[in-house]
């Protein structure tokens, strides 16, 4: 991609629209993985997504502290989902050796279509402004961690939507605040997979410092404009980010 400066001016701009993105509803990875590797295209994968991993972590984290000055976070939910999702994406990580993560893309592109389908269906979903923490909420929420966060290990895409979908579904937030959460959950799985891939392959240092600064710049403008918009924008960013999903993922199984 000619000299290093241009390649690192590449990888910041595609760090800052993943990491606006992610902010509001995830799916940051649709930007940044790809620009990774056409960056880096003889790099071993393992490399590339720990670099991904650092880079995103920054832009995560500073997206939901933006979010926990000005939104009621559900800590019942928020803590016991990110401890299960803690374990659930280290376990995940490991299982990729065992197993090719090829052979969930048609079952999570199924799902991803039901998820779409659902949300556009009902104009309602996730718009309650919801104000009070879910009673009952630790088992689900660790069953939502723990199993979100697996996937986020061992496969990864569309992990911030999934997160979004199943809090607004099952335990009845508004998109808004199921956004926070994710975040919350996502710095978790972004941690498991970082102690995972830095101490089992060899980091791109300075790639992941200049994305993970471009990564938080984004982050802070897509956190700033989802507070102040509400959920109504943040379903709108998730239906668009859920469609991208399916259309690559559409290609994915064609191709493979």
């Amino acid at each position: 991609m000619g000299d290093p400066e241009t390649l690192l001016f590449f990888l910041g701009l595609a760090a800052f629209l993943a990491g606006f993105v992610d902010a509001v509803v995830g799916g940051g990875g649709l930007v940044q993985i790809p620009a990774l590797f056409t960056a880096f295209p003889a790099s071993l994968p393992a490399t590339l997504f720990g670099t991904n991993k650092l880079a995103s972590i920054v832009g995560t984290s500073s997206a939901a502290i933006q979010y926990a000055r000005r939104v009621a976070i559900p800590w019942r939910v928020a803590l016991p989902a990110a401890a299960s999702a803690l374990a659930g994406a280290w376990f995940g990580a490991r299982a990729v050796a065992y197993l090719s993560p090829a052979v969930l893309k048609p079952v999570i592109l199924l799902l991803l279509i039901l998820v779409a389908i659902y949300t556009f269906i009902r104009k309602d979903f996730g718009a309650a402004d919801a104000t009070v923490e879910p009673q009952h909420a630790t088992a689900p929420a660790v069953l939502i961690g723990a199993s979100v966060g697996f996937y986020d290990g061992f496969f990864g895409p569309g992990t911030g939507s999934f997160l979004i979908f199943l809090f607004v579904r099952f335990l009845a937030m508004d998109f808004l605040r199921a956004s926070v959460t994710a975040k919350i959950v996502n710095v978790a799985t972004n941690l498991a997979a970082i102690a995972f891939f830095t101490s089992h392959v060899a980091i791109l240092w300075q790639a992941a410092g200049v994305m993970a600064c471009s990564n938080l710049a984004g982050a802070l403008v897509g956190s700033r404009l989802a507070l102040r918009h509400g959920a109504a924008f943040v379903r709108k960013m998730f239906l668009g980010v859920v469609t991208v999903l399916i259309g690559k993922m559409l290609f994915d199984v064609a191709a493979g």
